[in-house]
């Protein structure tokens, strides 16, 4: 191949415009389920037509921690369990953009988790995409706070003992206005989620199922990442509108996946505001943010 059809080939990349191909081929391990999710986002982003420069990605520590790199977007690379925390003060110093944290299950609902709740309490606009991979994947793959019952970890040889998160459910019950669920096979749904979950104003929710191919799977004795992605093939069942009640997932049994929560209420921002023109009336200019505007 010459050189001038390379480079023609190089060009015609169609996430170009999204992803840092100087960085790419990417670390994670082959039949890892977070290239196509960041595909996913990289292709919601794109077909959004969102300026490149209005948007931000926040990423915390582990694997899904190093999508930021990845991004040709304002991208922050945070401290362990800290990405929500610093998303918060990104979007009330500049509520011009959109916040969009990426980070796994450890990241965000272990060591973050208190401020994953509080952050959905509030409303906080912003965009939540956890990957769900059921361990501490980058570590050795240690038991995590959505490893299945009686499935094994680096930690649990003899199985988890220790009942896991309902993650759809612990996100609506703190106040989440999207949540939605989608596995690593569902590429074309996960997008469509995605999109959907920018565009909503307040705080929106998207779970990827993606177990770790490498440890999670190995150590459980799953198959290769082909087997993995057969498995979400037969046993998800989509259920629109579902009782998060009834979306746990159990070790190797059916996933409940699909759209759970689109409501409508007030972001955080929306009632500060409203709160500060109670007490001061029209003397009162209302909270932009950003580029010195307050």
């Amino acid at each position: 191949m010459s050189a001038k059809v390379e480079e023609q080939v190089r060009e015609e990349h169609p996430l170009e415009k999204i992803l840092r191909m100087d960085r790419i081929p990417h670390i994670w391990c082959p039949t890892c389920g977070l290239g196509t999710t960041v595909t996913a986002l990289s292709s919601a982003l794109e077909q959004l037509q969102l300026d490149t420069n209005k948007v931000a990605v926040v990423s915390g520590i582990g694997c899904t921690g190093r999508v930021a790199g990845y991004m040709k977007l304002d991208s922050f690379h945070t401290t362990h369990g800290r990405a929500v925390p610093f998303a918060v003060g990104l979007h009330i110093a500049r509520p011009d953009l959109k916040t969009i944290v990426f980070s796994g299950d450890g990241d965000l609902i272990s060591i973050g988790g208190n401020h994953f709740i509080h952050t959905a309490r509030r409303n906080v606009d912003m965009t939540i995409i956890c990957v769900n991979n059921f361990i501490y994947a980058m570590t050795g793959g240690q038991v995590a706070p959505t490893t299945p019952l009686t499935a094994k970890a680096a930690t649990t040889p003899y199985g988890n003992a220790e009942h896991p998160f309902n993650l759809p459910l612990l996100a609506a019950s703190s106040g989440a206005v999207y949540v939605a669920r989608w596995t690593a096979l569902h590429v074309r749904r996960l997008t469509v989620a995605i999109k959907e979950a920018i565009q909503k104003p307040g705080f929106s929710f998207v779970e990827v199922i993606a177990p770790c191919s490498t440890l999670y799977a190995r150590i459980n004795k799953l198959g290769t990442g082909l087997d993995l992605m057969k498995f979400y093939h037969d046993n998800s069942v989509i259920r629109h509108g579902a009782d998060l009640n009834d979306v746990d997932i159990d070790f190797q049994s059916k996933i409940v996946v699909g759209k759970f929560v689109d409501i409508e209420k007030p972001t955080y921002i929306d009632c500060l505001n409203a709160g500060n023109k109670r007490a001061f009336g029209d003397k009162y200019k209302p909270y932009g943010g950003g580029n010195g505007d307050n």
